[in-house]
């Protein structure tokens, strides 16, 4: 399981121009069932997403082909956890 931190660079006011190639790419993530959730950091600082069914290379290269990270509005950061135990809600997330 991965937590993706897209932070905002000073590129910012850029993101207009490419928002919509940002949600197609998310989209692709969930239609994927890559990504479980999708959300905003607060106060504004750019996004978080969990993910999973995936390897952290594949993850990477997906992460790469975001519009916001290849046009340097956000830098991507990608934390990797090994679910040791969870709440019976997320329990597919040890497989």
């Amino acid at each position: 399981m991965f937590i993706v931190l897209l932070k905002f660079t000073d590129d910012r006011e850029r993101l207009g121009e490419f928002m919509q190639a940002h949600k197609a790419w998310a989209k692709q993530g969930l239609d994927d069932g890559v990504f479980l959730m999708i959300g905003s950091l607060q106060p504004g600082l750019g996004g978080g997403i969990l993910a999973h069914n995936i390897d952290r290379g594949n993850l990477e290269a997906f992460v790469d082909r975001d519009p916001f990270v290849a046009e340097k509005i956000v830098t991507a950061e990608i934390l990797e956890i090994s679910p040791a135990k969870t709440d019976e809600r997320l329990a597919f997330l040890l497989d």
